[in-house]
Parts: C-alpha cells; structure tokens; sequence
C-alpha cells in the first residue's frame, strides 16, 4: 500500500535499520549508558555548537513534549499554543495530565502564533485565582504545513521572555523546516532565543525516536528524571540513539527531508492544475491541504488513504514521506484527474 495519510506510515531508512544492526553487538549498559548515546550526543552538541547541551532520547513525538512541558512548568501554570497545536488536538490530555497545567489555545490562520495573538492572554500575573501564564509552544513546522521563520520565532521568544516565560519548540518536523528556509539546527532554535525544543525522527526515517533538547540550565536540571517518570526511558537506549549517529552524521535527516519537502510542491502543483482544487495552506513542508468536492474525495477514498483536516469545509491533508516517489505522485495525480473529469461530466 503506498499513501499519502501520514508520515508516519512511511518505512524505515535503509541506513537507519543497518545502524540498528551495527549497534546488536555483543552487550552494552542499559538505560543510556553506552558509547551510540554518548556518540550521538555528540553529534547534536556538534549541530548546535553548544558543548554543555544535555540532549535526552526518548520513544515518540508525545513523549518528548510531556518531557519537555515537564521541565518548563508547574501544575498552577498555563501553556499557550495554537488550537491546531499537535499538545492540543492529538495526545489525548497527556501534557495536561502529566504537568497539571492548563492549555491555553489560540485560534490562528495557518497555525502559527504571533506576540499580537499572544498578548491578550498575558494578564493575571501575581493574581492567585488565575493560573500563570508560563509557556508559549510553538510547533515547526506546524500542524498545517507553515514554517516559522527566525524572525517570528525571535519575536515570540522576546515576548516570552518579557514576561519570565520559555519558548517550547515541538520540533517533530523541524527538519522539514530546515530544509525549507535551508538554516542549521543552531539557527533554528539557539540563535532565535528557543529555552526547550524537540528533534523529530519518526516521521523523517527512523524507525523510532525524538530527542528533548534544553537550552537553559534549570530546565535541564531534572529532565532525566521527568523522562523515567513519564515512561520514556528505554532500557536498550542503544538502539534508539544508534539511529540519530547516522541520521545526523551523514545528513540523512536534511536530505529526507528535502524530498519530502520536494515531493510535496510537486504533489500540490499537480494538484492545482486540476479544476475544483482549492490549496488552502502554503506548501512550506511536506503537507499539502486543499479542498475538494465531496463526490470527488469520497471517489479517491476508494483508491487512496488520508485525513480529513476540517469537515464543515471538506478540507483534507496529504503528507508526503522520504520515501514518496514520482510514481507515486503521478498515479495519485492520474487518479484524481480520471475522477474530476468524469464527476465534471455528469454535472
């Protein structure tokens, strides 16, 4: 079955599996205390130029949020985030029950936060019956394919700062938005004034993983322990942090996501061309979202397997993976045209 559902329905990097083959050697001291995590870390600390980092490996995209929202907040706090943000939509509560802290969402146009949209929501400081504002968590990309750039993160994280808040990154795509504005890992986060973020690896190759990374000392002071008590600490760590040794070394996680990138301007210019297609977000990632007649979508449901994203609208999303190819697009394409043209002349 080939899809354009998710990337996480994606397989595994070829070089990712061997590298978790290299490391089924012999035996090594569990819970992270082996030479692939030490390794690996040195490879992140390497891509930020930043020595005393302390990155964490854990199992999933929901886990490293928790981790990380843990070390920023208390259970009296607030987290502000887009109501299309990933900690609001899709983990089920999980950073509300793991932190005790309230979500505040904020309803945007293409799912990315600004001090204007911010700013009404700074208030109660000080004031006991309110929780305090604490957090402002952003992901890159985000849930609707958009790329913050430096500039905007640098002005969410001034805002934050102003206030005595942290910037938290949701970096599950954030290769993807790397590769799209074609800035460093350090650019991305450090330079632009990010406390905590998260390095994605599941959706871009890997066959499990995602790495918390802080950048302040006192959010660091206790991560480990928030990590075990969250669940995410894998006795075999080895074979977590194997993976990111070749993932970052030899460039797999830019280059995966250049072609998924790529695949995704490819699918929308396609698709655009197509009459009754309507793209509604910016392609900056490896998402395309669009509107289509429901006689048409309900027809491509037979043949294709994907989301839908707004239903009062019939808005859906296709995501395209590393591993997405031309075929793959120009079948989907073909497809879609076949259906067009045939619902086009029954009207």
């Amino acid at each position: 079955m080939r899809s354009f559902g998710s990337d996480n329905n994606s397989g595994i990097h070829p070089r990712i599996l061997q590298a978790i083959k290299e490391a089924n050697v012999d035996h090594a001291i569990g819970y992270g205390d082996d030479e692939w995590t030490r390794k690996a870390e040195e490879e992140i600390k390497k891509l930020l130029k930043k020595e005393d980092v302390k990155p964490l490996f854990v199992f999933n995209g929901t886990g490293a949020n928790v981790v990380a929202l843990q070390a920023c907040t208390l259970p009296f706090h607030s987290i502000l985030c887009p109501s299309t943000a990933h900690i609001a939509v899709d983990e089920c509560g999980a950073p509300v029950k793991s932190t005790g802290a309230s979500l505040k969402e904020i309803a945007t146009p293409d799912g990315k936060l600004t001090p204007e949209l911010v700013q009404p929501l700074l208030h109660g400081f000080g004031f006991e019956h309110h929780s305090q504002p604490k957090v402002i968590a952003i992901s890159q990309t985000t849930e609707l394919g958009t790329a913050y750039t430096p500039k905007e993160i640098k002005a969410l994280a001034d805002l934050a700062h102003r206030y005595g808040m942290y910037l938290f990154m949701d970096g599950t795509r954030l290769s993807n938005a790397c590769a799209y504005l074609d800035l460093s890992l350090k650019e991305m986060t450090i330079d632009c004034g990010v406390d905590i973020f998260t390095i994605g690896g599941t959706k871009n190759g890997l066959m499990m993983g995602e790495v918390v990374v802080p950048l302040r000392k006192e959010l660091a002071e206790n991560l480990h322990y928030y990590r075990k008590q969250t669940t995410q600490l894998y006795s075999k760590m080895r074979f977590i942090s194997a993976q990111f040794i070749s993932y970052f070394n030899e460039n797999i996680w830019l280059e995966n996501a250049r072609k998924s990138n790529a695949a995704a301007q490819r699918l929308a210019n396609e698709m655009s061309k197509i009459k009754d297609v309507q793209i509604t977000q910016k392609v900056q990632s490896n998402s395309v979202f669009f509107i289509l007649p429901k006689s048409i979508t309900d027809k491509l449901r037979e043949r294709y397997f994907f989301y839908d994203w707004d239903e009062t609208r019939n808005e859906m999303r296709l995501v395209c993976s590393w591993d997405t190819t031309e075929n793959d697009i120009l079948s989907f394409i073909d497809y879609l045209k076949q259906i067009a043209e045939k619902t086009d002349s029954c009207v």
